[in-house]
């Protein structure tokens, strides 16, 4: 497995990580006998960076980790969220970068995922009623008090990127980012991040399963699945997205390769970009870790912009309420 710098900091990744969210809640049924053989089969093939957050189960994605952690904490970088406060409706959430609720989340994520101090530690959503100088302060004072190694931001505007990074050194900017999701090079996060020095951590990589040898549909979804409630998967939306989706299948099969890995391949072309596919199979991370094996010829990558350019996709990437916090 090949390694990509986290920011300035350091530290390296391997180059693509892992999204352990789906193995706690969102994706339907959950197994953790499975996620934990998943968990294994990671560091089996090279992935060694982890990715989790608080609200995740709540709290019991960072449990799962904090088990799977023990004997094994010097062979990952774990990394954390908070900021995204649940309510019992699950389309209902708020943001809380309060200075006491960041202490607060440090000290439940340490305590959670049974370790001395987070590898990267994520501003999940940004508050509005909380200047990013704020948060950034605080979390710059979790660094020099040793619970915290590299901050990070997701979802972020090109301004408060830069007014964060002017307080404390940003390692990280995680955001969606596919050949579905293609926004971070059209407003220019991406380019802030090269200026910066800022690793960018694509999360859905996938597409959220569109771009998969086994993509879903309307039928398959189960009744809890947090993509019912996602425009790009419902009617006529899904039906134009998965045909195109087929375009990457198309390609897939010419490389012999599978559509997954065409997906991340595509990705990985950007020398800035760790992709952190969510998988809960081992045999699923085992086939996105063999992406970084392939390499796409400029014909294979013009194809694909081409043919998903801007606003290709059909529906938008997240639930009204979710649509609201992106881009803070």
């Amino acid at each position: 497995m090949n390694r990509r710098a986290l920011g300035r900091t350091g530290i390296t990744v391997s180059s693509i990580g892992l999204g352990c969210m789906g193995m706690s809640e969102f994706y339907g049924p959950t197994d953790e006998a499975e996620a934990v053989s998943a968990l294994e089969r990671a560091l089996e093939v090279g992935i060694d960076f982890f990715d989790t957050a608080d609200m995740y189960g709540p709290f019991t994605n960072e449990e799962l980790l904090g088990g799977f952690l023990k004997g094994r904490r010097d062979r990952v970088v774990v990394a954390t969220k908070f900021g995204i406060a649940r309510s019992a409706d699950p389309a209902v959430r708020g943001v809380d970068n309060r200075p006491e609720h960041i202490r607060a989340s440090c000290e439940g994520s340490l305590k959670r995922l049974g370790i001395d101090v987070i590898d990267l530690f994520y501003v999940h959503r940004v508050d509005r009623q909380v200047p990013i100088e704020d948060t950034v302060g605080v979390l710059s004072e979790l660094v020099q008090a040793g619970k915290v190694r590299a901050i990070g931001l997701s979802e972020v505007s090109v301004a408060t990127l830069r007014r964060a990074h002017a307080v404390h050194p940003v390692a990280a900017v995680q955001s969606e980012y596919s050949l579905f999701t293609r926004e971070p090079e059209y407003d220019g996060i991406l380019d802030a991040c090269r200026d910066l020095g800022v690793t960018f951590v694509a999360y859905s990589p996938l597409g959220r399963g569109l771009l998969t040898s086994a993509p879903p549909t309307e039928d398959n979804l189960a009744p809890d699945d947090f993509r019912r409630r996602i425009p790009r998967f419902q009617g006529d939306a899904l039906e134009a997205n998965l045909q195109l989706a087929g375009r990457v299948r198309e390609l897939a099969a010419e490389l012999k390769a599978t559509p997954a890995q065409v997906a991340l391949a595509w990705l990985l072309g950007d020398p800035i970009v760790v992709p952190i596919p969510g998988s809960r199979r081992a045999d699923r991370v085992e086939e996105n870790a063999r992406a970084v094996t392939l390499q796409l010829s400029p014909s294979s990558r013009t194809l694909l912009n081409l043919a998903f350019g801007a606003n290709q996709a059909r529906g938008e990437r997240s639930s009204p309420q979710g649509m609201s916090l992106l881009n803070g």
